[in-house]
C-alpha cells in the first residue's frame, strides 16, 4: 500500500487502521485486544487532560488524535469481529445527540441550560429500563472524586441538595469532628471517605472541579518540592539529614517564588 494522501480525510483514517490491522500490516496492531487497549485509553485520556491543564493548543490538537487512534483501534476490532463498526458508532452518536437536543432538531424549547438540563434528564430517564437507577450510567472505573461530583450533581438535578452553602458547611464540620472522633481504622477510613465526599459536595455548588483541583494542587506540590530539591542542592544540603523546622523555612521560601 502506497503511502496514503488526503490525510485530512476520515477515510483515509479508516484505511490506514483498516491496514495496520490487515494480516500483513504491524504486528502490534494486529496483536491488540480490547482488553490489551484498556490500559492505553485511559492513559491517552489522561493526556487530554493534561494538555487542557497546559492551555497548550498544539499538544491537546496531537494528544485528541492520540485518543481518536484508541476509538478508532476498538472499532476496527469489532468490525473484524462482526459486531459493530465506526458507522455505528457515529450513527449511534448523531441519534443520541438528535434525540437529546429536541430545541434545536425538533419542535421542543429550551430558554435557559437550566431547561436543557432538566430535558435531557427527562429524555435519559424515558430511556432507562425500568427500576434501573438515574445513577447507573455513571462508570464505576472514573477516578473516585470525579465520580462522587458527577453523582451528586445528578442527585441535586431532582431537588436531592442542600438548599443553600451552609448546609453544605454544616455537614463538612460534622463529617470532620465524626473522623476526629473514629477510633478503628475502618471507621476511620469511612469517616474519612464521608468527609471527601462533603468536601466535593461544596467544591460543586462553588463552580469547582474537584479532580481538577487536586490535580492542580499536585502540581503545585511537584514544582515546589522539585524548587525545594533544587535549593538544597545549591546549597549542599540533602532533605533528609534537614529538620523539619529548616525543611518548613526552604518550603515558605519556596513558596514565595512560585505560583
Amino acid at each position: 500500500m502506497a503511502e496514503p494522501e488526503n490525510l485530512e480525510q476520515f477515510s483515509t483514517l479508516e484505511a490506514v487502521i483498516a491496514r495496520l490491522r490487515a494480516p500483513d500490516g504491524c504486528p502490534w496492531d494486529r496483536k491488540q485486544t480490547h482488553a490489551s487497549l484498556r490500559e492505553h485509553l485511559l492513559a491517552e485520556c489522561y493526556e487530554v487532560l493534561a494538555a487542557l491543564d497546559e492551555g497548550d493548543s498544539v499538544k491537546l490538537r496531537e494528544e485528541l488524535g492520540d485518543l481518536l487512534l484508541q476509538i478508532m483501534l476498538h472499532a476496527q476490532i469489532a468490525a473484524e469481529a462482526g459486531d459493530f463498526d465506526i458507522g455505528d458508532v457515529i450513527r449511534g452518536l448523531n441519534d443520541k445527540l438528535i434525540h437529546r437536543h429536541p430545541h434545536v432538531f425538533g419542535s421542543a424549547s429550551a430558554r435557559d441550560v437550566e431547561e436543557v438540563i432538566h430535558n435531557w434528564e427527562a429524555l435519559k430517564a424515558a430511556r432507562r429500563g425500568a427500576g434501573e437507577s438515574m445513577l447507573a450510567g455513571v462508570p464505576p472505573q472514573m477516578p473516585a472524586l470525579a465520580y462522587s461530583q458527577e453523582v451528586q450533581k445528578r442527585v441535586a438535578r431532582v431537588g436531592f441538595d442542600w438548599p443553600d452553602i451552609d448546609g453544605v458547611v454544616a455537614k463538612l464540620a460534622e463529617e470532620a469532628a465524626e473522623l476526629r472522633e473514629a477510633k478503628a481504622p475502618q471507621e476511620r477510613e469511612r469517616e474519612f471517605g464521608d468527609l471527601l465526599f462533603t468536601m466535593v459536595n461544596f467544591a460543586r455548588r462553588q463552580g469547582i472541579d474537584a479532580e481538577a483541583a487536586l490535580r492542580g494542587a499536585n502540581r503545585r506540590f511537584y514544582r515546589r518540592f522539585a524548587c525545594l530539591e533544587g535549593l538544597c542542592r545549591q546549597r549542599g544540603r540533602e532533605p533528609g539529614k534537614m529538620t523539619l523546622a529548616e525543611l518548613d523555612a526552604l518550603w515558605e521560601e519556596v513558596k514565595r517564588d512560585t505560583d
